[in-house]
């Protein structure tokens, strides 16, 4: 629950960052904690606390992985150019 709610609050922090490599650590920060998060989200698949085949659960990871893309891709093109 930390890391997942971490990703908001640094998104959020990145967006009001005072320069662009404020912006691109933030949004760093955000980005390994959606990885963080997908870690748990493996973590209780693989102890059965989720199932696997369930549609929430497929949903929950497909989503958590596409907020770790986004963001590795935000902070890789933010940094090209810096």
């Amino acid at each position: 629950m930390r890391s997942a709610t971490s990703i908001g609050a640094n998104i959020n922090e990145a967006q009001a960052g005072q320069s662009k490599n404020d912006f691109i650590a933030k949004m760093s920060i955000a980005s390994k904690e959606a990885r963080e998060s997908k870690y748990w989200i493996e973590l209780l698949i693989r102890t059965d606390y989720l199932n696997e085949t369930n549609n929430r659960t497929k949903s929950l990871l497909n989503e958590i992985e596409e907020i770790v893309k986004l963001l590795t891709s935000i902070v890789k093109t933010s940094q090209v150019g810096k």
